[in-house]
């Protein structure tokens, strides 16, 4: 009897809290209230603009295969992650309109500059530095994130990319940061993106209203809201953040087209870090030079001849060597497969500003048609708009 008298005393006490709260029903209205302080923001949806990471490329290419980088593939990367963090920070819901884009030259209130650092299927880092309009840096932090082997190994995760926590933690960081300014400091910062971006049409016009001299800039005074310059620099910038809106699908698209072939990669490279880690501690092989199994595999795949044939078992059986992995859990399963993945990734990242199709823009009675890449293509929309300003702010000089 006092046995079950303990035991039941036990399960009594698994249903209430050590303060003295019940764990179970319905719940006070603080503690509700408490959970929601924590993430509650009522400030300014603020813009963020995401520019490309840089992709870390060393500049002596000969650098490249002792650094086990596929650069292409670096390149391709630069792209995704910047879309990636984007999508990570829209589902946040803290901030207004969040944009990717070619450069940091474009209009918003926060921008968010990410290097990647490193990227190999299991370790992906990255520099991450958030900086508002008026020059005041927020955040300087290293995102790291290591891939756990059971992840490619549960079906469950079948079609996931596996740098997902890195990206969701680097939104969280910023959030923070957010959470930590001024709520009076954040709506005035939307005006210094705002007549930042007048001052790169009419510095003249706009530039009277801001301290320049320090670091971070200094909102003085703004125009009057009949001002005609600045209802049509307003004017202006409205279509500039419409032109990048309409970017977005390419990045999106850009990051879907490399999906498949992405992936793969991860967990290609994933299995080739092990490999490496267990011939080094089995001393069965000496990695020099930065060559690389998974990538001579590929290579091997790609090329017809008996010789890179040759290479491909000899990979192949130092793989069954090492803890007995095989290429094959890689999901490369043959030579037309491999070839097809090199060169889409190939073909991705053989620049690293996105391919985009010539465009021809309207503005009020004016045309232009934009060519390049998209980095080209907004630098000629920009030249377009100066020049539509200027004409609007002359009407009698013949530009």
């Amino acid at each position: 009897m006092l046995v079950l008298m303990h035991v039941l005393t036990g399960c009594a006490n698994t249903l209430t809290k050590s303060d003295g709260d019940v764990q179970t029903g319905p719940q006070l209205s603080s503690s509700f209230d408490e959970k929601t302080t924590e993430v509650s923001y009522q400030g300014p949806k603020l813009d963020v603009i995401i520019p490309a990471f840089s992709h870390g490329l060393s500049e002596d290419a000969e650098n490249y295969e002792e650094e086990g980088v596929w650069p292409e593939l670096r390149r391709a990367e630069a792209n995704r992650f910047a879309y990636k963090l984007k999508k990570a920070l829209d589902d946040t819901g803290k901030f207004g309109a969040v944009r990717v884009t070619p450069n940091n030259t474009a209009s918003g209130d926060l921008y968010v500059l990410g290097e990647i650092i490193e990227s190999n299927g299991e370790d992906v880092e990255f520099d991450l530095t958030l900086v508002d309009a008026s020059g005041k840096e927020w955040l300087d932090e290293t995102i790291q994130h290591e891939v756990g082997e059971g992840f490619y190994k549960n079906p469950r995760n079948e079609g996931k990319d596996a740098y997902d926590p890195a990206f969701e933690q680097a939104a969280v960081e910023i959030v923070e940061a957010l959470l930590d300014e001024d709520i009076a400091d954040l709506a005035e910062l939307q005006n210094i993106a705002e007549l930042r971006f007048g001052a790169s049409f009419n510095d003249d016009a706009f530039t009277e209203h801001l301290d320049t001299s320090t670091t971070p800039i200094q909102l003085l005074s703004m125009p009057s809201d009949a001002d005609p310059l600045y209802q049509r620099i307003q004017s202006v910038r409205v279509r500039e953040q419409l032109f990048i809106d309409n970017l977005q699908s390419n990045y999106s698209q850009f990051s879907n087209q490399m999906q498949d072939s992405y992936l793969l990669w991860q967990e290609a490279s994933f299995t080739e870090t092990q490999l490496q880690k267990e011939a080094r501690n089995k001393g069965l092989l000496k990695i020099a030079g930065g060559v690389l199994l998974i990538a001579a595999a590929v290579a091997a795949a790609a090329s017809g001849s008996s010789y890179d044939n040759n290479i491909g078992n000899e990979v192949a059986a130092i793989a069954a060597g090492v803890g007995g992995a095989a290429l094959i859990s890689s999901g490369i399963t043959s030579r037309e497969e491999a070839k097809f993945h090199q060169d889409a990734i190939n073909e991705l990242g053989e620049s690293a500003n996105l391919e985009m199709s010539p465009q021809v823009i309207q503005f009020e009675e004016e045309t232009v048609e934009l060519t390049g890449d998209m980095n080209e293509q907004f630098q000629q929309w920009r030249t377009f708009m100066a020049r539509m300003y200027a004409l609007e702010a002359t009407p009698d000089r013949q530009l």
